[in-house]
């Protein structure tokens, strides 16, 4: 089954992932985006390489690649918006993202309103 989802990505993101996948010369890799317990804030945002596809995963074509988002953090990351910035003293990617009611200083967590999960399905 394939899922298909509105998570925007800006041209620099779209840029660097495929630049990075490009470097691991593996047809078979997507970039798994994910959300996970812990930071400074209750929830952290993670990136990694990934040659397998689970049933329940999202997915968000790429040119030739693509970008997979497992269930459980879609319901974090559905509006969100990944981008790719370079400054003078720091490189990465970034997340817009409209669930968040607070992030960390870094940007790299963040936590959601106390009744976020009366809307979302469990």
């Amino acid at each position: 089954m394939i899922n298909i989802i509105m998570i925007t990505i800006s041209d620099s993101a779209k840029a660097k992932i495929i630049d990075l996948l490009n470097e691991e010369n593996n047809p078979s890799l997507s970039l798994r985006t994910f959300v996970q317990g812990g930071g400074c804030s209750g929830m952290t945002y993670g990136f990694t390489f990934d040659d397998e596809q689970n049933e329940d995963d999202f997915e968000i074509p790429l040119e030739q690649y693509k970008i997979l988002v497992d269930a459980m953090s879609m319901q974090y990351l559905m509006g969100a918006e990944i981008d790719y910035k370079e400054e003078l003293m720091s490189a990465g990617f970034t997340i817009k993202n409209p669930n968040a009611q607070s992030t960390c200083g870094c940007g790299s967590s963040f936590s959601v309103a106390d009744n976020f999960y009366d809307g979302v399905e469990q």
